[in-house]
């Protein structure tokens, strides 16, 4: 039965119409269209794109859409009848048919550049054009922007077909691309990790594409054959998609001067990321100067929070480059991300991220995409001393600061009042020498035990006598740091609410998709309804079946324990 008041009341939305009615595109009203566009969307080849904040561009529908899922929580926050997503119209819509959009709505989407840079290193040359102009959303295409119960969120199909940016691919994303990103944001969510949202997810019945994988319990490391996979469409949901690598286009292009109205344009970008993502917090009545000294504030505490939340429960991004890095402070891509199993500092599930992404580089990742964010609205202030010293200041306390957040959330995993730093290192070494699961470990270690047995149930691997002393002597000065804080049973209640008992493991999502392909739609909703509810002891059947070890056979298993980006 549900608790909540408001879950009795009837949606606001419960038509495509009505649905169509809550349209309000600010980006496209407010920012400029490349100039060189056609208005009316046809514009689906490569080619470079030198201004303009968007391109104008349709998406291209996938023919016989049907539905897999829906997100319930999100329909529910933006007043949506749960009908809809099985509307006419309004599975159109989001299977790539914008012809059916209706007054206010706009028939045509927008896609976006930005510009690439690596741990605070500029990249041109993956461009196809050798220039960075290539850049940009080359399989997602934006189509829908409104106001819901007073707040603005924008929708995004990826897998919607080809834009100008597409590097010669063809705009489309398979069902396991699919199927990770609509489970993984659902799953961020309900953990209390700030996220893009999932709203909808439906599969092509007919168009099918070929992309390399790897074979049925293969080891290897690169995908060892080329499979055909059904196409599908996931929409994301954020206030905005505005990304770190879009500022810095902008930026690099007011820095070489590339066109007259280059500063004008970055500095239009930024005013519009402070409206759409920082528009409670950022007094409009400040001057602009000192809005942007703000605007990095902000973004620095988002962005540490973020990612000290990310080591919290085990997410592991696996390629944060700057265009990957939502300026709004919240997790964007759910390409080749991963949850950390087996505790290794180093885990990263991408063939190619390299230990640089890996799960604990994340903070040093973060620092260097922040440097290029810094550098991008610095041109902005070039007339102001007083702001460049300000700002100046906010980036140089960075690394600091996110120190700071790494160790509050050490001292909310481990349920203590002030931080041990020998306490936590000692901690980390023993869980690398007992091979422990992370997520296993840290909810067993929430119940506060007096012996180390049941900590020993996540354990991947037999225990020595010298290293179960070393562990007994932990667990020791660790209670008696717990009992130092006052209540145990609150302690053990506060600690279940910061380490979940379930996480996503790849072994137990790559069978919810891959009977996806044969129409089986029943794990993705079983996975949707574990993941809701990550804190809470469930059912008995889903705790032996998601709450375990993983596998010996999974191991280095290519496509669950290791993958490319190809999606």
């Amino acid at each position: 039965m549900p608790t909540n008041p408001s879950a009795f009341l009837s949606p606001a939305t419960q038509t495509f119409a009505q649905f169509s009615k809550l349209a309000n595109y600010s980006f496209i009203n407010s920012l400029q269209a490349d100039p060189q566009a056609t208005t009316d969307g046809i514009d689906h080849h490569p080619r470079q794109v030198f201004s303009g904040h968007y391109v104008p561009v349709n998406p291209t529908a996938i023919p016989d859409p049907e539905y897999i899922a829906h997100s319930k929580s999100l329909f529910n926050e933006l007043g949506l009848n749960h009908e809809l997503a099985f509307d006419k119209q309004f599975r159109s819509l989001f299977s790539g048919d914008i012809t059916v959009a209706q007054e206010p709505m706009r028939q045509v989407g927008w896609a976006t550049g930005y510009a690439l840079s690596i741990y605070g290193t500029e990249y041109v040359q993956q461009c196809p054009f050798g220039t960075g102009n290539g850049y940009g959303d080359g399989r997602a295409i934006s189509v829908f922007e409104g106001l819901f119960k007073g707040r603005r969120w924008e929708m995004q199909l990826k897998g919607g077909g080809p834009t100008p940016y597409c590097r010669g691919a063809d705009g489309r994303a398979v069902l396991r691309s699919s199927v990770r990103e609509f489970l993984g944001q659902e799953f961020m969510q309900a953990l209390g990790v700030p996220t893009s949202r999932s709203l909808t997810l439906y599969v092509s019945k007919t168009e099918k594409v070929r992309r390399p994988w790897y074979s049925q319990d293969s080891s290897s490391i690169d995908p060892d054959i080329v499979v055909d996979n059904p196409v599908a469409i996931t929409t994301r949901v954020a206030p905005s998609f505005l990304r770190v690598g879009q500022l810095e286009l902008f930026a690099r292009r007011a820095r070489n001067d590339e066109h007259q109205g280059a500063l004008s344009e970055l500095k239009m970008i930024v005013k519009h990321l402070i409206d759409r993502n920082y528009q409670q917090e950022i007094d409009p009545n400040l001057c602009f100067a000192e809005q942007i000294v703000e605007l990095a504030h902000l973004f620095k505490g988002r962005l540490i929070s973020l990612v000290a939340n990310w080591i919290r429960v085990g997410y592991c991004q696996g390629n944060f480059n700057s265009d990957n890095c939502a300026a709004g402070g919240f997790t964007l891509d759910y390409g080749p991300f991963g949850f950390c199993e087996l505790f290794d500092p180093r885990f990263q599930p991408w063939t190619g991220g390299g230990e640089h992404f890996s799960f604990f580089n994340q903070p040093v990742a973060a620092e260097a995409n922040y440097h290029m964010f810094w550098a991008a609205i610095r041109p902005l202030l070039s007339t102001n001393t007083e702001a460049l010293r300000r700002l100046d200041q906010v980036r140089e306390g960075f690394s600091e600061a996110m120190n700071q957040e790494i160790e509050k959330m050490w001292l909310k995993k481990l349920g203590l009042a002030s931080y041990d730093s020998t306490l936590v290192d000692e901690l980390l070494e023993l869980m690398v020498l007992s091979k422990v699961d992370y997520t296993i470990f840290f909810r067993k270690l929430s119940h506060i035990p007096e012996h180390l047995t049941p900590l020993k149930e996540s354990f991947y691997s037999p225990s020595s006598e010298q290293i179960d002393a070393q562990w007994r002597g932990w667990l020791q000065r660790w209670r008696g740091g717990i009992k130092s804080c006052g209540d145990l049973t609150l302690t053990s209640t506060a600690m279940k609410l910061i380490n979940p008992k379930y996480t996503w493991r790849e072994w137990l999502v790559e069978p919810a998709y891959t009977r996806a392909e044969r129409g089986d739609y029943s794990l993705i909703k079983e996975l949707q309804t574990v993941f809701s509810n990550p804190y809470d002891d469930q059912c008995s059947i889903v705790a032996s079946k998601y709450d375990r070890l993983k596998p010996t056979k999974f191991f280095n298993t290519g496509g669950v324990s290791h993958y490319s980006c190809s999606s």
